[in-house]
């Protein structure tokens, strides 16, 4: 019987990055997970085959070998039988062009694949967590809770994978160094062992909660601290929390990412806040007081000269945002906003141009200037 596509398996597109591949993957294996579905053979043939699907895709130089030969990349011989340097492909079992050629070439220029820790160990994958603040958390701080859907160590097994009472058994094939080599024309060919996946240990008797894996699904809640003053796009790592290490290796990283919401009132700049404040016509002719609430939560009290024109600002000093592991703080700058009047009484008018007319070039230097000046250059 034919095998199923991996992309079908997984209900993804050809097309599908890293991350939409993870993601479909957890989706089917939470939905065929043997613990979700006990004593259901078709449930567990289906989980195996999303296993096989995901392992294959999530590698970079499988899924180029798999897009291009399907499953025959890694059936006995690869690519369908026969080497693609003209020997018959025996001891290829498992392996595609991809393993053949970086192990041959790899080494030749220094490099080659990683070889895994021994006893199959190895380091979980890192997840990232993406959490929205308000400004006024980013200025005081806060400790959040927040829940990560992520693997953990098996309790069962102890993260060995084989169950209690017994232990992983060294490989027959590879005798535990997780390579083998083969004999290919003038090469000797090492690539990874194609019975224990390079682990150098194979799992006789799994254990039956985590089914050989070691570590299971699970959503954990974590305690975070937000630290005052961390701005938009802070990156903050919690070592260890990421997804349990393979066979008791050791676990990966969570990485928080953190965005600040736009605010009502005030932008941010660094350290530093601006807040527009439209006052009255006659306040800016005149001058005058008034208070403005700051994040802490308390008013300061902004005084300004008669004649204040649009956009000029004024600063509050000390009144912006902390400044990270320091004990500083930025600054607000009020910005004015001169607001002209609307809606006006006949009353209003008249005295308004009653005072247009007896208005002088000194009370409007700038536009008067700025026209002057205008006419001087074009003429």
């Amino acid at each position: 019987m034919a095998k199923a596509d991996f992309y079908e398996l997984l209900g993804v597109s050809k097309t599908a990055d890293e991350k939409e591949l993870k993601s479909a993957f957890r989706k089917m294996a939470m939905k065929y997970h043997p613990d979700k579905n006990p004593d259901d053979k078709e449930a567990e043939k289906k989980f195996k085959e999303i296993n096989e699907a995901y392992e294959t895709l999530k590698d970079p130089q499988k899924r180029a070998a798999y897009d291009r030969f399907g499953h025959a990349a890694f059936e006995q011989g690869g690519m369908g039988g026969g080497s693609p340097f003209g020997g018959g492909g025996q001891g290829f079992a498992g392996g595609g062009f991809s393993d053949i050629f970086e192990d041959i070439f790899g080494e030749m220029m220094g490099g080659g694949r990683g070889r895994r820790p021994s006893g199959g160990r190895e380091r979980g994958a890192d997840l990232r967590y993406n959490m929205e603040i308000s400004l006024e958390e980013a200025y005081a701080g806060k400790t959040a809770q927040i829940r990560v859907p992520t693997t953990i160590s098996c309790d069962v097994c102890n993260g060995s994978g084989a169950k209690p009472g017994t232990k992983p058994t060294t490989c027959p094939t590879c005798q535990g160094a997780g390579r083998v080599r083969a004999a290919q024309g003038f090469f000797s060919i090492e690539r990874t062992c194609p019975t224990c996946q390079g682990r150098g240990q194979t799992i006789t008797d799994p254990c039956t909660k985590c089914h050989g894996h070691g570590r299971i699904q699970e959503e954990r809640s974590l305690s975070v601290n937000i630290p005052a003053g961390i701005e938009d796009g802070t990156r903050i790592r919690l070592t260890g929390e990421g997804e349990a290490g393979l066979r008791g290796g050791p676990a990966g990283d969570l990485y928080i990412f953190m965005s600040v919401k736009p605010h009502q009132f005030f932008q941010r700049e660094g350290a530093d806040l601006y807040c527009s404040v439209p006052v009255s016509m006659t306040t800016a002719a005149l001058g005058g007081k008034f208070d403005v609430t700051t994040l802490d939560g308390t008013k300061s009290r902004v005084t300004i000269p008669e004649g204040t024109q649009t956009g000029k600002q004024f600063r509050l000093k000390g009144k912006g945002m902390p400044i990270m592991r320091s004990n500083q703080t930025g600054d607000l700058y009020i910005q004015i906003m001169i607001e002209t009047p609307q809606k006006l009484t006949k009353r209003q008018r008249e005295l308004l141009q009653e005072f247009d007319q007896i208005s002088s070039k000194e009370n409007n230097p700038e536009s008067s200037g700025f026209f002057a000046k205008m006419k001087e250059f074009f003429e």
